[in-house]
């Protein structure tokens, strides 16, 4: 059963930093993509950034040059690295895999790929 656990979560003022982690079992992170998803209040599920197997990374245009996702392989664990961080950024942050028919070596930030989600952490950025 694929398991992904997020933390690394909390509150900040704007300009703030976080970084998120991600510890996944059961999915070779070093296979696929996995992927960074945010979920607002009384908002849809955005894609924030992904990672494919040989490190390429794609992100959301909203966070362009303020995130950074990485990976440690050896530790199978994903990371959000999230700096100068805004109110718009307030949300519950979730790590992704791709679902068993959507596996794949391309980054996607389309959600109906990802069948195995975390709980969620939660991120606070006030004024």
């Amino acid at each position: 059963q694929v398991h992904l656990v997020e933390s690394g979560g909390g509150s900040v003022q704007v300009g703030g930093s976080l970084r998120l982690s991600c510890a996944v079992s059961q999915f070779d992170i070093n296979k696929y993509y996995v992927a960074w998803f945010r979920q607002a209040p009384e908002k849809e599920r955005e894609g924030v950034a992904c990672i494919a197997p040989n490190g390429y990374s794609g992100y959301a245009d909203s966070v362009k040059g303020r995130f950074t996702i990485s990976k440690d392989s050896a530790k199978n664990t994903l990371y959000l690295e999230m700096v100068g961080l805004k109110p718009e950024d307030t949300a519950i942050y979730y790590c992704a895999a791709p679902s068993a028919t959507s596996r794949g070596l391309r980054c996607s930030l389309a959600a109906p790929r990802f069948g195995y989600w975390g709980q969620g952490t939660h991120v606070t950025v006030s004024s």
